[in-house]
């Protein structure tokens, strides 16, 4: 998740974050509102691109490497692979990018390849009276989600309050998502996007 400008990650190397399915974008900002959160980056189209070897190295071992670009920051992570449980927790580290192009071109030469790209519509927000985790709205082709990521108990404490339970969290990546839906739908698309995908 992209909140390195957002107070409220206790370790900025570690990130820990569950995602919840919701039926309507609308009902859900006004149940955020009505909680006391409020908007730390209003919404804004993020498009993101994960980057591995022609072998694919990365993905056998659950590692990432993605470059985002979201409301006008381009922003290059690193994710460890994952430990699963109730919540997902994986070393991330990130920096922000001032040539996204550059950078394309620079993993090009090392022999990195982009092999899947996802979009969506983000909204970040935070409580205003416990800045300890982020909560964020993100609008995609597969449907609406919310994305929680603070320690374990801010999880499960804004969970509650925001009237979902434990059985509820999904700890899979949007890639492992988009997969499944394909195959739920018995379609055949390489990319999680709106609109045609040529690639």
């Amino acid at each position: 998740m992209q909140s390195a400008q957002f107070h409220g990650k206790a370790d900025p190397t570690r990130e820990i974050e569950v995602k919840l399915r919701v039926d309507n974008a609308g009902r859900m900002t006004a149940v955020l509102l009505d909680n006391g959160f409020l908007v730390v980056q209003p919404r804004a189209f993020e498009s993101n691109e994960i980057f591995d070897t022609p072998e694919r190295a990365l993905r056998a071992e659950r590692r990432l490497l993605r470059l985002r670009e979201f409301a006008g920051v381009a922003t290059f992570t690193y994710k460890g692979t994952p430990e699963t449980g109730r919540y997902k927790s994986r070393e991330e580290l990130e920096t922000e990018v001032s040539d996204p192009g550059a950078l394309r071109q620079i993993l090009d030469r090392l022999g990195l390849r982009l092999f899947f790209r996802y979009e969506k519509y983000r909204t970040i927000y935070q409580h205003s009276d416990d800045t300890a985790g982020l909560v964020v709205l993100d609008e995609t082709p597969i449907g609406v989600w919310l994305e929680l990521e603070g320690a374990p108990e801010w999880i499960d404490r804004t969970a509650a309050q925001l009237g979902f339970t434990v059985q509820q969290y999904v700890t899979e990546s949007y890639g492992g998502l988009w997969l499944k839906y394909c195959q739920e739908q018995a379609i055949d698309r390489p990319n999680m996007v709106f609109g045609d995908d040529p690639a």
